[in-house]
């Protein structure tokens, strides 16, 4: 007998949301009206090698474009002009969330980009004259150090307020370690198999992660241990399909959602009386920002992060696992499941001096993330 919360199909995937949104905006039966054009649009896209990650953030936007420009009468690209798309950039400077905020600039960035990339390719595949969005501006990028960063008590209190005495509990408390350890995406944690855990070696293999590159990252004693008591005791409870290795999965036996994951994940740190907002991407963050006061060198941070270069660091190439896993045991304060010795640092002094802007950078970079999956 399942327990617990509400089932995962109560909550609407986004791919649902934006149907009832636009299920007659663009005219969807005519093959030269907008929403005709995105189909064709998102299989170039996918020809040309984006995953279905990237080609549902496409969608998403352009889907929120074509919505808004139905209601003013503007069904195919042949009517989208440059007064039109500068209108819609307007519309989205002074649009407000249900909260009363504004759009972060970055946000509003991100809702332009893939409209560039669509009525260019438009253009270049002949279907409208001349590209409206040729050069079409886009909101400056203002740089900001992150508002909500767990402390190590705060992120020890968030785990142990979780009853892992239920397999919903057991679960959220497993995925909620993994983030902690690890700072992954939340696409990332919902898309992990059970095949990408390496138990030998204490690693996770992140598979197509952002940029469509794989990395393999240290998990750590502590969030293997968890994890693992998940698959003995509460994942065949969820699992009704045997042959998904999906690791985590919903009430009804389906991958979790990113948005809803989010979601979840907010929750949770509510509960404890946690009084930070964020979901997934707050405990990115705080992992990123302990494992800099730890003393990780940033180069260690940017390849846990998956970032290939941030702006004012230094470029690198690869780091060796073994070292990575060194330099996240001795910085990262919940990696080992029984309380870790102090270690002396092997390359011996403080962090250097010109670190300080790197830090500053991949922090900002952070942020930005963030306010990206707020929108």
């Amino acid at each position: 007998m399942r327990t617990g919360a509400r089932p995962y199909t109560a909550t609407p995937s986004p791919r649902q949301r934006f149907a009832s949104l636009s299920s007659s905006a663009g005219a969807p039966s005519d093959l030269r009206g907008l929403t005709a054009a995105m189909h064709r649009y998102l299989e170039h896209l996918g020809m040309e090698g984006y995953t279905p990650i990237g080609r549902y953030n496409v969608e998403r936007y352009i889907r929120e474009f074509i919505a808004w420009a139905d209601e003013r009468g503007v069904t195919h690209p042949q009517q989208v002009t440059r007064a039109v798309l500068e209108r819609y950039q307007r519309w989205l400077y002074h649009y407000r969330k249900k909260d009363g905020a504004p759009l972060a600039a970055t946000s509003q960035r991100g809702k332009i980009i893939p409209l560039r990339g669509f009525f260019k390719w438009l253009t270049r595949s002949g279907e409208i004259p001349a590209n409206p969005a040729a050069d079409l501006d886009l909101p400056r990028q203002i740089k900001r150090l992150p508002h909500a960063v767990l402390t190590a008590g705060e992120a020890e209190r968030v785990l142990a307020s979780v009853d892992i005495g239920t397999p919903i509990g057991l679960r959220d408390r497993a995925m909620m370690e993994v983030l902690y350890a690890t700072g992954m995406r939340r696409m990332e944690l919902s898309g992990l198999a059970i095949d990408d855990l390496d138990v030998e070696r204490v690693v996770v293999l992140i598979r197509l992660g952002k940029g469509q590159k794989d990395r393999l990252i240290p998990l750590g004693e502590r969030a293997l241990h968890w994890v693992q008591l998940y698959l003995d005791e509460a994942r065949e409870q969820f699992a009704w399909n045997q042959n998904d290795r999906t690791l985590f999965l919903g009430n009804e036996g389906h991958p979790l959602h990113p948005m809803w994951l989010s979601t979840l994940i907010a929750n949770r740190v509510a509960a404890a009386g946690v009084d930070k907002r964020g979901g997934c991407h707050l405990w990115r963050h705080t992992m990123a920002t302990l494992m800099l006061e730890g003393g990780a060198d940033i180069r260690h941070i940017q390849a846990m992060l998956g970032h290939a270069d941030i702006s004012s660091t230094q470029i690198y190439t690869q780091v060796a696992i073994r070292q990575l896993q060194r330099v996240h045991a001795q910085t990262h304060p919940a990696v080992r499941l029984r309380a870790r010795q102090a270690h002396s640092d092997p390359d011996g002094g403080e962090p250097r001096p010109e670190a300080n802007d790197a830090a500053s950078a991949l922090l900002e970079a952070l942020a930005g993330e963030a306010e990206d999956d707020d929108a």
